[in-house]
């Protein structure tokens, strides 16, 4: 598309135009600092300003696993460390300069202008240019990449480069995620990509370098003396530890071995709440939630009021009690309250009422004789969620058996759709624009999703709110709902629980944050 039909944007003020990107996501507090714990945001000791040096230990639950590099999991922290995305977004969920430095969206949303920085150069010496964007493109739409924002990267129908610096991006219809992308989409080495896959080489542009993965152990990264933000990263090394049992991870921060992790257990986090030497802070904006999955060609999941009956039968309070520490929000949407799709109507359509749910359950004529598999991924998280659900189903007559998976497992088996009949896990993707919840969320996608659920009708919504330009608005609140309605009522992802993200650090940490989608900025993460 022509460059003079295109409208200038600035990214940094115009909040209404580029909303296209992502409306209703996540915003980023600070609030729900515990009692007795010191706020996480703390004044600068000292006027000398931030200290270079250092190395951060950050405990994680779950090794790395080079083949899901590119696809959005609880093993994505390190993304942002090693790598750069085009944008980031703000509190607001306005897209931010970062390898893209200004954009011109077009009239109609079917193409899009980005000016790239022209200073930036990969870990090994190479230099960034628009070539690595059309790569970044195109590798997200190979089905081995098993990346969510897929649909997104298909709807871009060709590009046209003006110098090393400067893409037009254009796309077959607008969509409106097409900021979710950007953020999402890590820009990696075209010429390294499968040694990356593998574990061998991740060549990025980064603030670190990788230095090496030692499978079960972690990752290793180092200072990246050339970054292109001045001055930055202030600390030497990162090194990721892995932590698979919660009470090892707990010891390792007490201990002083780890100064950050977001992989506290509930049960740890209400201990914290006491505790000095840390910081807690609360990103409460429904960076994940908590469900139970139902395959729909086995049976009785196939029984939609065999499905309900389920939905009225958990305790979602209980779940954020105890399996959440507290650090959640009770729900049977997956809306967090920051996006426009949220209701208090949606939030509260089932509750935990035992007596309707056997009234469904016997109204199904489904037979309960039978002992069902319930899988879930061996995190603590999900085991106590798997635990209460377990409990919850037993007492209208369910009968489950719990099928453990180590996480790895458990996410292929989520992609290939070879889930058992029942399932407890965490999905993402509520938090940004609403489409890109049905369009790339696995357990939700209207395409090919994990319970193998079709109906032209959710596919007409969840298009029909794709295919936009604009996300606010009264028209678009209405799509919204509609998927909503269906997704309450279908009840083949029946949620628990929207989630916050939770980071507990040493009082000597300064300046770690979070992206929308879970990767870890630590820029201007500093030790004092």
């Amino acid at each position: 598309m022509p460059s003079s039909s295109a409208l200038p944007l600035d990214p940094l003020t115009r909040r209404t135009a580029l909303r296209a990107a992502g409306a209703g996501a996540l915003l980023l507090g600070t609030g729900g600092g515990l009692a007795g714990c010191r706020s996480a945001v703390n004044a600068e000791e000292g006027s000398a300003g931030p200290k270079r040096g250092g190395t951060l230990t950050i405990a994680i639950n779950q090794d790395f696993t080079p083949a899901l590099l590119f696809t959005q999991t609880g093993q994505s922290l390190q993304n942002r460390l090693i790598y750069n995305t085009l944008i980031r977004y703000d509190d607001d969920l306005e897209p931010q300069p970062e390898l893209a430095t200004s954009w011109e969206y077009a009239p109609d949303g079917k193409s899009i202008t980005l000016k790239l920085r022209d200073d930036v150069t990969y870990h090994d010496g190479r230099k960034f240019t628009a070539d690595d964007v059309v790569f970044a493109v195109e590798n997200l739409r190979k089905p081995e990449r098993s990346a969510q924002l897929a649909a997104t990267a298909k709807a871009v129908t060709g590009f046209e480069k003006r110098g090393d610096h400067e893409l037009v991006v254009k796309l077959a219809h607008p969509v409106s995620n097409l900021f979710d992308l950007f953020e999402f989409m890590i820009i990696t080495d075209r010429h390294s990509v499968e040694d990356a896959v593998k574990g061998k080489k991740l060549n990025g542009t980064g603030p670190f370098r990788f230095k090496r993965w030692r499978p079960g152990t972690g990752l290793s990264l180092a200072r990246n003396e050339k970054y292109w933000k001045p001055d930055r990263p202030y600390l030497d090394a990162v090194e990721l530890r892995v932590y698979t049992q919660p009470d090892a991870l707990l010891s390792a921060l007490r201990s002083g071995q780890a100064q950050l992790s977001y992989h506290v257990s509930g049960k740890h986090l209400a201990t914290l709440k006491s505790s000095s030497g840390f910081t807690i802070k609360q990103y409460d904006t429904g960076n994940g939630a908590v469900y139970v999955g139902a395959t729909l060609d086995e049976a009785p999941a196939d029984s939609k009021a065999f499905r309900q009956a389920i939905a009225w039968a958990v305790d979602r309070d209980r779940v954020v009690d105890q399996a959440l520490g507290g650090y959640g929000l009770a729900s049977a949407a997956p809306w967090p309250k920051s996006s426009p799709a949220y209701s208090e109507a949606n939030r509260t359509h089932y509750t935990h009422d035992p007596g309707k749910a056997r009234e469904l359950l016997k109204s199904s004529g489904v037979p309960t004789s039978r002992t069902l598999p319930l899988g879930h991924p061996t995190t603590p998280l999900h085991t106590a969620i798997a635990e209460i659900v377990q409990y919850d189903l037993q007492q209208i007559g369910i009968k489950t058996e719990l099928q453990p998976f180590d996480p790895a497992s458990f996410q292929k088996k989520l992609i290939s759709g070879t889930m058992p009949t029942l399932w407890v896990n965490g999905h993402g993707f509520a938090q940004v624009q609403p489409a890109t919840l049905a369009v790339s969320a696995y357990p939700f996608n209207e395409a090919r999703n994990t319970s193998h659920f079709r109906s032209a009708e959710y596919t007409e919504a969840v298009q029909d709110a794709w295919r936009q330009k604009d996300a606010d608005g009264a028209k678009a609140h209405a799509r919204y709902q509609k998927i909503s309605d269906l997704l309450l009522d279908e009840a083949f992802i029946i949620d628990l629980a929207v989630q916050d993200s939770v980071q507990v650090a040493a009082e000597k940490l300064r300046g770690p944050a979070l992206t929308k989608f879970s990767y870890l900025n630590l820029d201007d993460a500093h030790l004092v």
